[in-house]
């Protein structure tokens, strides 16, 4: 016992050390020395990838601005500044006093005439060493949410963050470049994602899409450009800042958050700056990426850190887009593995990918196929729909693809690891959209044995009418009562066929894509027979009306889904290719 004591205690001693170990190395100079009046440097990137010095005056340490967390305010000159003050894409340079290093530009004020900036102390930027590496289990969204709405915000890894206030020091905005994206998309999506802090922008690519390969670590130094990248090939998401400090393998960066991720796995480049623009509101580097130099691991309120020389796990999506039954154009592209970030890329991707060929305003139609993979699984999630509308049926589809995404990478399983994502995209300028209209049956009542025919009316635009007749047969030995018919669209068809399932967390990763393959397509209406009657989800089958004996254990067991719509049957109802909508039900007595 005292051998395990004297052991622990030794191990703690190491643990409490590390932080000293590293500040000794990198010689850093901690926030208790700093003091208002003390003169040092800063370096950055203004143009290329050479590294300049510039000014720094201490003003003084500002507090308890968080969690156990504090700001030095810093005057920075030289250079540039006086023209252009705090820019974006200087978060992270390195700031020194005494040729020690103090900590790294974060913070500004909005439309400042002066460059003042936020310095984050080096040792809150260290502290992300000692945080755990492991990812946190989230609940998955609302997979019945598909089809009700959702906007461009829906999928961020975060809650979006209001404006903030002109008189408060804030986050210096990350730039964040979009090459390949169409106009529409920058617009779309850019209010969201200056909601995160990001300042959305047309990227600029001299010499193609950032390389791949493996750069040479000595090309990085502090103060140096880097790119995060979420997306590369032919449409790409790069997020730059600058490099605050290297130890070893280790690298810190930007004195802030990027996306607040957490632990995460995110691919960053070196970054070369082609131009600075000076901005009323705030002033910001133009740059672009290139060669791979290592993954970000660590994403938190102080800083993002990761290694060099180590490659982050990428997803493969590829779309194909069809307008008029031609070609039109085909994407490839690769994206991070995050159970945030993917699907809303995904979104982003689709949505400019149609945005391209398809009109902005007037009716349209979007008919979606896809295919999800699995790492290491036969199975496969089918995505089959189709959106039509007036206006905005390329949102539609985007958003309402991707939550199918979200679903199955958001439901806590580490063994569902998607490994290839593939999309077929049909455009038309026609609205192929249609209306559950009349429903009727062939006779009012029935006898167990008896066949009934079922007539449903599609109403289309310039009245155009589908008619669609199917037959059901009452099954010997139904009990006397009322037998409902619901004809509705494959979103409201889904809810009532999923409601009990989505109320309860999935238990296996061959559920979730079930859930997700049991989705019906918007291209049809279905015919679904149901009774007002107790029904129970078991591992993913429906058991309507159990026996008495059965019903009782299974009341009793509260983690199993319960309802009072037991389906009879179920079937589908063409329309030839057209979105439908609407719900009608009508009833059916059976006698004895």
């Amino acid at each position: 016992m005292v051998c395990y004591l004297r052991h622990l205690t030794i191990l703690m001693g190491l643990l409490l050390n590390m932080a000293a170990v590293a500040s000794a190395a990198l010689g850093i100079m901690p926030l208790s020395e700093i003091r208002a009046g003390q003169r040092g440097v800063g370096r950055t990137v203004f143009t290329g990838d050479t590294i300049e010095e510039f000014q720094v005056e201490i003003l003084g340490v500002l507090n308890n601005t968080g969690p156990k967390e504090a700001l030095i305010l810093g005057r920075l000159s030289g250079g540039p500044l006086e023209h252009t003050g705090v820019m974006q894409g200087m978060s992270g340079s390195p700031v020194y006093v005494g040729g020690k290093l103090i900590g790294a530009v974060a913070m500004a004020f909005p439309y400042a005439k002066d460059p003042i900036a936020g310095i984050r102390p080096i040792e809150e930027m260290l502290r992300l060493d000692s945080m755990p590496v492991g990812r946190v289990q989230t609940p998955a969204i609302a997979l019945h949410r598909k089809g009700s709405g959702l906007d461009a915000g829906s999928l961020l890894p975060i809650p979006v963050r209001g404006m903030a206030p002109e008189n408060r020091m804030t986050e210096v905005a990350t730039p964040i470049s979009l090459s390949g994206f169409t106009n529409a998309a920058l617009e779309s999506f850019g209010p969201a994602l200056k909601g995160l802090g990001l300042e959305p922008r047309q990227g600029l690519s001299l010499g193609g899409a950032p390389d791949m390969r493996m750069g040479d670590p000595k090309n990085l130094r502090p103060g140096s450009m880097i790119s995060v990248q979420l997306m590369t090939g032919d449409m790409s998401v790069g997020a730059d800042g600058t490099v605050t400090a290297i130890d070893g393998d280790r690298v810190y960066a930007f004195g802030h958050r990027f996306l607040s991720l957490g632990p995460t796995d995110l691919p960053f480049t070196r970054a070369e700056v082609i131009t600075l623009l000076a901005n009323v509101n705030t002033s910001f580097k133009i740059s672009t990426a290139r060669e791979l130099m290592g993954i970000i691991s660590q994403d938190r309120n102080t800083a993002v850190a990761g290694a060099l020389g180590r490659r982050a796990v990428m997803l493969p999506l590829d779309i194909t887009v069809v307008e008029e039954t031609k070609p039109a154009g085909e994407y490839h592209m690769q994206m991070v593995q995050d159970r945030y970030l993917s699907p809303y890329l995904l979104q982003m991707a689709l949505f400019s990918a149609i945005d391209a060929t398809q009109r902005a305003t007037g009716a349209s139609s979007v008919t979606v196929r896809g295919t999800i993979q699995f790492e290491g699984r036969p199975e496969t999630a089918q995505v089959t729909s189709i959106y039509a509308a007036d206006g905005g049926s390329n949102m539609m589809a985007a958003t309402t693809t991707a939550v199918s995404l979200s679903y199955l990478m958001q439901g806590g399983f580490d063994a569902l690891k998607v490994s290839r994502i593939t999309f077929r995209l049909e455009t038309s300028n026609a609205k192929q959209g249609m209306n559950i209209g009349q429903v009727y049956l062939s006779r009012k009542e029935a006898k167990p044995g008896d066949t009934v025919e079922l007539i449903t009316v599609l109403d289309g635009e310039n009245g155009r009418q589908l008619t669609r007749s199917v037959k059901y047969t009452v099954p010997p030995g139904t009990a006397p009562g009322t037998l409902n018919f619901t004809v509705a669209d494959g979103s409201q068809t889904s809810l009532a066929d999923l409601r009990q399932v989505l109320s309860v967390t999935p238990r296996t990763p061959e559920l979730m894509i079930s859930n997700v393959n049991r989705l019906r397509s918007a291209d049809a209406a279905y015919l679904r027979v149901w009774r007002a009657e107790a029904a129970y989800e078991v591992q993913g089958e429906e058991l309507p009306d159990p026996p008495p004996s059965l019903a009782i254990v299974l009341a009793g067991a509260p983690s199993i889904p319960k309802s009072l719509n037991s389906k009879m049957a179920e079937m589908r109802i063409d329309a030839d290719g057209n979105m439908v909508t609407g719900t009608k039900t009508v009833q059916l007595e059976v006698k004895e």
